[in-house]
């Protein structure tokens, strides 16, 4: 594994194997139903029913939703914290809230521990990338050691 640097900020993290595999077994699977649609012939087609034909509409809408929410999971590092993106839900975290992250031998996802005594995945962070996620897992725990030293160095506000 390569040496691993604390990245610039704001800096995206990104699961690439999931989102290769998504839009390749996607568009062939549109490719197929297409070729297959084509290959069966005006007389067969004339028997599928409008019914019919919204259905396979609706579960072709259900895949691409379920392949979206699947694509656009990514983790996000600021200065001023850690947005991730987990599907449709959108969770952003201060600094502070954040106590560590770590994604053990096995586990698929990277985990957050969060100061509330909650963890939550970052779907951004998929151990299938290999390397690449082991190095995200390592930026990201830079990040936040370095924002704790920060810190403890920041004098406290004067009381009033």
């Amino acid at each position: 594994m390569p040496a691993v640097s604390e990245p610039p900020l704001p800096h995206t993290w990104r699961p690439l194997g999931v989102r290769l595999a998504a839009v390749f077994f996607g568009g062939l699977l549109l490719v197929v139903c297409v070729a297959g649609w084509v290959a069966v012939g005006p007389e067969v087609r004339g028997r599928v029913t409008p019914y019919q034909q919204a259905t396979l509409v609706v579960i072709g809408a259900a895949f691409g939703v379920v392949l979206w929410g699947l694509i656009r999971c990514r983790v996000t590092a600021s200065q001023l914290g850690v947005e991730l993106v987990n599907g449709y839900r959108r969770h952003t975290y201060e600094w502070p809230e954040m106590l560590a992250v770590h994604m053990p031998r096995g586990a698929p996802f990277a985990t957050l521990d969060l100061a509330d005594g909650t963890s939550i995945q970052a779907l951004g962070i998929q151990s299938s990338d290999g390397d690449r996620a082991r190095i995200a897992v390592l930026q990201l725990r830079m990040l936040l050691e370095r924002t704790a030293r920060e810190s403890l160095h920041r004098p406290d506000p004067p009381a009033d």
